[in-house]
């Protein structure tokens, strides 16, 4: 049977991070589905678009090139349990296993029918710093019937938010920080003052 990797990310914008998870997922799994979604516990500053180019410039960057991952727009939906549905009527002979952060355990019993997501997949959590899992965290996903299993990768320590308000270019691939200039996401793109430091303000982009 094929087995499946569903990863969607609310990565606003990704990092050398979430390209690591992609890389590692695909040479774990034979499938490696990537999107881009909302999460409904979060705000989002930019459009879904925009994310979902963003995620489409870093799968292109992998090196060498991962021929079984590839983004799949159809499948985002805030709520997983919609997306697990879409995603088998796409692969109706497939075994699914639903990548999740570290970060995202304990707010996991609160999703939409949650249960039913935990009795239609395998879940996959990848550490994620600064957000150590514990068994105390993992028993109740257990308890609901979770078939849970951890990740064996370093994900390099950076995050969207540190891109957002530092504006470190190391955080994200080149074609990437292209893509953030070129659109206008992010950063302040008019400064009255040329000697003043630039800010983020994690404004929307310019029309």
């Amino acid at each position: 049977m094929t087995q499946i990797a569903l990863f969607g990310t609310s990565a606003d914008p990704p990092t050398a991070g979430h390209q690591a998870i992609i890389v590692w997922l695909a040479d774990h799994y034979d499938r490696v589905a990537v999107w881009a979604s909302d999460n409904p516990f979060k705000s989002h500053q930019t459009p879904l678009e925009h994310r979902s180019t963003m995620l489409q410039l870093l799968i292109n960057a992998i090196d060498p090139p991962r021929q079984n991952v590839h983004l799949h727009l159809d499948l985002s939906h805030p709520r997983a349990i919609v997306t697990v549905e879409r995603a088998r009527q796409t692969w109706a002979n497939a075994e699914f296993t639903l990548v999740i952060g570290s970060d995202l355990v304990a707010q996991l019993p609160r999703w939409y029918q949650v249960e039913e997501l935990l009795a239609q997949v395998k879940l996959l959590v990848v550490p994620r710093w600064g957000y150590r899992l514990t068994e105390v965290e993992v028993k109740p996903l257990q308890q609901m019937g979770a078939r849970v299993a951890i990740a064996n990768l370093d994900v390099p320590a950076v995050s969207s938010t540190d891109y957002r308000e530092e504006g470190n270019p190391d955080i994200v691939m080149p074609p990437i920080e292209a893509y953030i200039h070129r659109q206008h996401l992010y950063r302040e793109q008019e400064n009255p003052c040329p000697d003043a430091p630039r800010r983020n303000l994690l404004i929307r982009p310019m029309p």
